[in-house]
């Protein structure tokens, strides 16, 4: 069986507490807290007291990552598209510089398995050498999991 795990990073404008970053910020925990309640979560990335934007990923400060684990793309979709994580997305160019790069990435993963960012950011150097494939995707041409029917 697998899951779908996906990562996605973004260059803040500004660091958390400057005031153009206010909107996002303002509604993390809110937006954290309503994915743990969706339906088809199974896992996202964290420190022990619950901040994924405390996570480093290299020594660039206003980098964030996200990753998370979901049941299925259907259940992803339904959390990033059809709640008020939306807000959020078409806010995105008020708080986060354009990507340069490959900024979100979906894969199958075994259940069970907790992906590492540097899984996940290998993901997505993969999507700016290939295009997609079964190995990494995204939203946009996805592919089923590898024991779904047809795989």
């Amino acid at each position: 069986m697998y899951h779908l795990a996906q990562i996605n990073i973004a260059t803040m404008k500004a660091r958390l507490e400057d005031p153009i970053m206010e909107g996002f910020s303002s509604r993390l925990d809110e937006i954290n807290a309503l994915a743990e309640k969706s339906s088809g979560f199974v896992w996202r990335l964290q420190t022990e007291e619950g901040n994924a934007t405390a996570i480093m990923v290299n020594d660039e400060p206003l980098l964030l990552v996200n990753m998370s684990v979901w049941e299925s793309i259907e259940a992803l979709s339904e959390f990033t598209y059809r709640s008020n994580h939306v807000e959020l997305i078409r806010g995105r160019t008020e708080w986060f510089e354009p990507p340069r790069s490959a900024s979100f990435a979906l894969w199958w993963t075994d259940q069970g398995h907790t992906p590492t960012v540097g899984e996940g950011l290998g993901k997505l150097a993969e999507l700016d050498r290939e295009s997609p494939s079964q190995r990494v995707f995204t939203f946009a041409k996805p592919f089923p999991a590898p024991d779904s029917e047809g795989t």
